[in-house]
């Protein structure tokens, strides 16, 4: 199963950016990654159009929460299920334009609390290495 993470805007922040390459370079282990900061709505629609078999995960904070086991399950269930490619969409601190929002087929909050949009790329990432750690049987979540 292939992961693909649409981010709309720049992660500016060095410190997060190598953050999320790092923990970029963890999934690729386990899974092929991609990683891509559309400028705009327009450029991630075109990007989620390349592949309208993909199953679209939007970042929202009205989504389930799950605990990171729940999220592990639910990763190896569709890994299972043959699912091919899954993309995470992460908005910009404004959110999400209604287009995005009705081509996922399933919304995914973080958490209660608010993050920046740059923490929680970086939150999301940790998320789902934990995810392929706990479904390989790997030390690090413990």
């Amino acid at each position: 199963m292939r992961i693909r993470l649409i981010l709309l805007g720049k992660t500016r922040r060095a410190e997060m950016r190598a953050l999320l390459e790092d923990y970029a370079k963890r999934i690729a282990r386990h899974a092929p990654v991609e990683i891509t900061e559309a400028r705009d709505s327009a450029a991630a629609l075109k990007r989620l159009d390349a592949d309208r078999a993909a199953t679209v995960v939007l970042l929202d904070a009205a989504g389930k929460q799950p605990d990171s086991a729940a999220f592990a399950k639910w990763m190896g269930e569709l890994r299972d299920r043959g699912t091919r490619e899954l993309i995470f969409l992460c908005g910009e601190a404004e959110g999400f334009p209604e287009e995005l929002r009705k081509r996922a087929q399933h919304k995914l909050s973080l958490s209660a609390m608010t993050f920046s949009h740059e923490l929680a790329r970086v939150a999301l990432a940790e998320q789902i290495y934990r995810a392929f750690a706990i479904l390989s049987g790997s030390p690090y979540p413990k």
